[in-house]
């Protein structure tokens, strides 16, 4: 059973044990079974608890049997990625400063055992999760499942090789700078960096007592999976105020249309001004794009009319961040209102570049997958921060594969509060052929 189990979708995996057709427990047992097998190579899943998991199973089956109504996750297991507080289980953001276990679950978790998932363990991430792969002094080196030579990026990187290999069906990241796009689209996985302040950040990164929250903005939680439809099942489980996190509004999500191309108007950059990106991932979004607008989307090459010069983007949104930085020299209150002053204009400049447009369709890093110890590693987000001091939702799915056989994602970015919109899009562009879908690595 267990391959049977290991590509199935979240939502295959909850009908089926909803069905009777196989118990909770025999899914566990599938799933901790692969763990066991292919963990060792890729170290992708951390804070394993096997035994907490177990006694959840049967209490899934037995809910089953006497008839009681189960979410649309019953009894399917899956992992978070080490930032999300889980009650009773080892939680450390890749550092000992926050290496603890805490007494209750954080939003995203809560919310998903709602719905009747099963968390597992935790997967691998970098100190504080701030780096382009997944390393940390406790846990050690989180390899891609396509070749484990190479990293499966940072910092959601140990959600992005267990959902890759198949040790999870579905996973939570975290967005700052890339870190939830850049390992999917190293992986070949899909990633739905939300719209800031979509999704409750409550019980994630949570400060040990007696200090206070400091990454409020411009960071993003979002799904990842290995299909549209489970993206969206995990978004509108999580997403919607919770009353704790007082930033996140009510902003309704909307029902999901199916789009044809002649719908579309899509935008499209082979890269950003000061992020270059590799000739393979150049063209593979230019060939997306050739092919939507063969299909009848209306489709441009186009940009905002910003100052894009300097890394000014870069910079502006690593010198917003140094906010959280304990002795940060520029934590002045007047430095700060005139910095979220300029984020503002920006965050006006993409509005009404959406006005005209569905998505922007660009590379969603600076390369495929690196080697383990490579240097400028840094500049694999400069293609995504623009969304993060924009707030902006964006999409990163899988697009092709390059030469040497590593996975090509594309990005897709729209206006706020699109989250439902970019899935619409990229659906239309699968169901002709445009993007391939998931692709196992083995």
């Amino acid at each position: 059973m267990t391959a049977d189990i290991a590509f199935t979708s979240a939502r295959a995996l909850a009908a089926r044990i909803a069905a009777r057709e196989v118990s909770a427990v025999e899914v566990l047992d599938a799933r901790l079974t692969r763990i066991r097998d292919l963990n060792p190579g890729l170290n992708a899943v951390v804070s394993l608890d096997p035994d907490a998991a177990t006694d959840a199973a049967r209490r899934a089956d037995d809910a089953l049997a006497r008839g009681i109504d189960v979410g649309p996750l019953h009894g399917v297991p899956i992992t978070l990625k080490d930032g999300h507080d889980v009650a009773g289980m080892r939680t450390t953001i890749g550092t000992p400063v926050f290496d603890r276990v805490p007494d209750r679950d954080g939003t995203v978790a809560a919310r998903l055992r709602a719905a009747g998932a099963i968390i597992v363990g935790h997967t691998n991430v970098p100190p504080f999760l701030g780096d382009y792969i997944a390393e940390n002094p406790i846990f050690g080196r989180t390899s891609n499942p396509w070749d484990t030579q190479r990293t499966a990026g940072g910092s959601s990187g140990g959600a992005a090789s267990a959902l890759a290999s198949g040790l999870t069906p579905v996973e939570v990241g975290s967005d700052l700078a890339g870190s939830l796009r850049v390992p999917t689209h190293f992986c070949g996985v899909y990633g739905l960096k939300a719209t800031e302040h979509r999704i409750p950040i409550t019980g994630f990164f949570r400060p040990v007592d007696g200090t206070a929250q400091s990454v409020r903005i411009m960071t993003s939680l979002g799904p990842m999976a290995r299909d549209l439809d489970d993206l969206e099942l995990m978004l509108r489980l999580m997403a919607g105020p919770d009353g704790l996190d007082s930033d996140v509004p009510p902003v309704a999500l909307p029902a999901r249309r199916k789009r044809s191309p002649g719908s579309l108007r899509l935008a499209w950059a082979p890269e950003l001004p000061g992020a270059p990106v590799t000739d393979e991932l150049r063209a593979e979004v230019e060939r997306v794009a050739g092919e939507a607008a063969a299909a009848g989307a209306v489709v441009h090459q186009r940009l905002p009319g910003l100052d894009w010069s300097g890394q000014r983007v870069f910079g502006e949104l690593m010198s917003l961040t140094e906010v959280y930085a304990p002795g940060a020299e520029q934590t002045t209150l007047d430095w700060y209102f005139h910095a979220l002053e300029r984020r503002d204009r920006w965050v006006s400049a993409w509005e009404r570049f959406f006005d005209d447009y569905d998505a922007l369709i660009l590379p969603p890093a600076a390369s495929v997958a690196f080697l383990h110890g490579a240097t400028g590693t840094d500049e694999q987000g400069r293609s995504c921060v623009f969304a993060n001091l924009a707030g902006l939702p964006a999409l990163t799915l899988p697009a092709g594969m390059s030469a040497g056989r590593l996975p090509i994602g594309v990005q897709i970015v729209g206006p706020r509060w699109s989250e439902i919109q970019l899935l619409e899009v990229a659906a239309c562009l699968e169901d002709r052929g445009i993007l391939p879908g998931f692709v196992p690595p083995y």
